[in-house]
């Protein structure tokens, strides 16, 4: 028996693995997922991402001023419409349009000073990752390049990571997301750097998932986590 076409083709980059790791891709995934939309995954090699979306007619997408623009991932073909997409945002915006049952905020006051906040602790500067992406690019232990305690340097962003953790629980007593008992997109967005960290460097997901915020949005998205590829 023939499976039914799904809905959406994702386009997501490879891994060793063939599961979703990059927390860009993941914040659409998540989204699928919890609204329960049908689609299918195409895994493409880096260096293939732009010749694979320039077949599907795509521009590349914005970038930075005086930066050439990019052809990135996550992108997206939706079948019954025969559109193509790329810019998690973009496709945030088209997916809640298309599919607006359960609906998803994309945009609230909490959420984007949550992400604000989250993003001044990015996982570039948290020393596990900033050690794996470091030694990666030196072909050299970390200790010879830049002596490094990475104990003392967890304690310096200790303040930040509790402060953004306190801010993730301002509604907890409505439930376990960002805005109570219902997820945004900005708990997509934290759940999908969450997975990212912990398939990179479980140490450093375990540090962070310390934080009961932190803990309580990954917790709470691990249903919609079930399709990683």
């Amino acid at each position: 028996m023939t499976s039914p076409q799904p809905d959406i083709v994702l386009y997501d980059l490879a891994s060793e693995k063939n599961e979703c790791f990059s927390p860009v891709v993941w914040r659409i995934r998540l989204m699928l997922n919890y609204k329960g939309v049908s689609y299918s995954t195409i895994f493409v090699e880096f260096p293939d991402i732009e010749p694979t979306l320039k077949e599907l007619g795509l521009d590349p997408g914005e970038s930075s001023p005086g930066v050439k623009n990019k052809y990135t991932v996550p992108a997206i073909r939706h079948i019954p419409s025969n559109t193509c997409m790329l810019e998690s945002s973009r496709i945030a915006e088209f997916i809640e349009a298309t599919y607006p049952t359960p609906p998803v905020p994309l945009h609230s006051e909490l959420g984007q000073q949550v992400e604000a906040a989250s993003r001044e602790v990015q996982l570039s500067s948290i020393p596990g990752y900033f050690r794996r992406t470091r030694e990666a690019a030196f072909r050299k232990p970390l200790e010879e390049v830049l002596p490094e305690d990475e104990d003392q340097s967890w304690a310096t962003i200790d303040g930040q990571l509790q402060a953004v953790s306190d801010l993730i629980q301002t509604n907890k007593a409505d439930g376990p997301f960002i805005l109570g008992a219902k997820p945004s997109y900005s708990d997509f967005f934290l759940a999908g750097n969450l997975q990212c960290a912990r398939v990179v460097d479980e140490g450093v997901f375990q540090r962070i998932a310390r934080y009961s915020g932190f803990r309580g949005i990954y917790e709470a998205c691990l249903p919609y986590m079930e399709n990683r590829a």
